[in-house]
């Protein structure tokens, strides 16, 4: 029985995980009404989190393969009581800076599933598979709806100890249902890097996700702050387009996956990295709220069907690798979040406008489309 829930309870695992990752980010309009944030470190806040949930991707991929999704997901979400408590009491913006940090270990979670849940089904059905486990980012769409919600009811310091009791029941659920017997792979992570450390597919790979996930991740944490302060729309409206982006992207990563079972990869792909291309030069020339709008869930179905393409790919090619590979595509798509609020940031404080960053994204995508295109011609 175990066996058959393991695909909704880590589903439901990643939605906590990503909930919990994104608080920063979601209640900064409410939080620095509070607390003191220099503007130029307002992009670092939302941005620090996606650091250290990058990073863990790869130890945590490879301990899912070792001890079990079980184990994993039980410390992970023991982990996140610490910084989750610290942010809800912090009083500097540099405290909110550490408590941001450690919330990178509800990013981090996305590894365990992609490398425990291909176990369960066949080959055939891993891109189903992985676009519904995926559905779990749905969580940074709960959180950016929901969690200024609770911030005009209890303020955003209860609003923060709210995901004390989220994480506590996910702690529950997952030592009541979570698979004792997992079939574990324990090869020594040395051994596996190894293997495919001078493999070009899984860079190329790397490459795809660090756009496709780190455009839905960047655009997550830097709409709300942009929405409020751009457009000057007040914090819930931002927190409901921002979420309305997330579900479009969270919903097309499982048709992606479907899609990806059924049709040629490459070419889903080389359609994802025109369409991002088309939709940052859209979001660089809007003239108004509703174009820019309109570029925006554009770059929402691109990312959900490249995310859901990509990890049908991993496990194509690298099965018995499957733990530090998906820790590898998935550190650099987290990373791929980090950089690009930064750089829009950036290039608003040089030249009072997006376009520049923007530009610079467009060019990486069609970067990925000859790489596409270039695979596509070996495969």
């Amino acid at each position: 029985m175990k066996r058959e829930i393991q695909l909704p309870l880590q589903t439901g695992d990643l939605i906590v995980g990503f909930m919990v990752w994104v608080i920063l980010s979601s209640l900064l309009p409410f939080i620095k009404q509070d607390i003191a944030i220099p503007t130029e470190q307002l992009a670092l806040v939302t941005a620090i989190p996606v650091v250290l949930g990058s990073v863990l991707r790869v130890p945590l991929g490879y301990l899912t393969n070792l001890l079990g999704a079980r184990t994993v997901f039980l410390a992970s979400f023991a982990c996140l009581l610490a910084p989750v408590w610290f942010i809800s009491e912090a009083t500097t913006y540099e405290a909110l800076l550490v408590g941001g940090v450690f919330l990178g270990f509800g990013g981090a979670v996305f590894s365990v599933g992609v490398t425990s849940l291909p176990k369960y089904y066949p080959r055939e059905r891993h891109g189903f598979v992985n676009g519904v486990y995926g559905f779990g980012n749905m969580g940074t769409a709960l959180t950016t709806w929901l969690a200024p919600l609770a911030a005009i009811a209890v303020g955003w310091r209860g609003a923060v100890k709210l995901y004390l009791v989220l994480l506590a029941a996910a702690i529950v659920v997952n030592l009541v249902l979570g698979d004792r017997g997992e079939p574990r792979v324990k090869t020594p992570i040395v051994a596996q890097v190894k293997a495919v450390w001078r493999d070009a597919r899984l860079w190329s790979l790397s490459l795809f996700y660090f756009v496709t996930f780190g455009a839905f991740v960047a655009l997550t944490v830097y709409l709300p702050n942009f929405l409020t302060s751009h457009y000057t729309l007040d914090n819930v409206t931002a927190g409901a387009l921002t979420s309305a982006f997330i579900i479009i992207a969270a919903t097309v990563r499982v048709l992606g996956g479907w899609l990806a079972d059924r049709h040629d990869c490459f070419r889903l792909l080389a359609i994802v990295f025109a369409a991002l291309a088309a939709g940052a030069v859209v979001l660089a020339v809007a003239p108004g709220l509703p174009v820019y709008l309109a570029g925006i869930y554009l770059i929402s179905v691109a990312c959900g069907i490249g995310n859901g393409a990509v990890f049908k790919l991993v496990p194509t090619y690298f099965m018995d690798q499957a733990g530090p590979v998906n820790g590898l595509v998935s550190l650099w798509g987290g990373l791929g979040g980090f950089f690009p609020p930064l750089m829009l940031s950036a290039s608003m404080a040089a030249f009072g406008t997006n376009a520049p960053g923007l530009a610079a994204f467009a060019a990486l995508a069609l970067a990925c489309l000859a790489v596409v295109a270039g695979m596509k011609g070996k495969a």
